[in-house]
């Protein structure tokens, strides 16, 4: 018996993500009883990367089958000046071996995130889309990469990750 289901989602909470460049702390979100991950106004350019936390497996078309993923996040203050998303599939080692290449998957971004849209003092629900969905193998691990560029004024309110996927037993 063979189990699919074609609308399945998990959230990644904004304290489930990796922070480089620029000064972030969890923090109470804009609205009451919320929570962000907030990177303070200063002339940075952050990256924040985040792993998905899918079901993996080893079968043939089983498993996480990832769609598309959903980036909820708030600019404040003022507009960044540039935000590049990024798709990442990232080999687990091998004992002997470290990890293997990161391959970068191909994705499209939905029409409200175009270059501009993205990068607005406002507040963003980003959906890329997998020009080809993946099944999450179980020597495979997904990370969404945000890379911005912003000005000193800018403030980041990163609130979460959605990941869109069917899921096969």
């Amino acid at each position: 018996m063979s189990f699919y289901d074609t609308h399945v989602h998990k959230w990644h909470p904004p304290t489930r993500c990796h922070t480089s460049l620029g000064t972030w702390a969890n923090a109470a979100g804009q609205v009451a009883n919320t929570i962000v991950h907030k990177k303070t106004a200063n002339l940075e350019d952050p990256v924040f990367t985040v792993p998905l936390e899918l079901p993996m497996n080893d079968g043939d078309a089983r498993g996480a089958y990832l769609v598309s993923v959903d980036v909820y996040y708030e600019l404040l203050v003022a507009a960044a000046t540039w935000l590049t998303a990024f798709i990442h599939r990232v080999t687990t080692p091998v004992n002997g071996a470290g990890i293997g290449a990161v391959e970068a998957l191909a994705f499209t971004y939905d029409a409200a995130s175009d270059a501009a849209g993205r990068v607005t003092a406002d507040q963003h629900s980003m959906t890329l889309s997998l020009t080809t969905p993946v099944w999450v193998e179980d020597d495979h691990v997904i990370q969404v990469v945000l890379a911005f560029t912003c000005g000193g004024a800018v403030v980041i309110d990163y609130i979460g990750i959605r990941a869109n996927y069917s899921y096969r037993l």
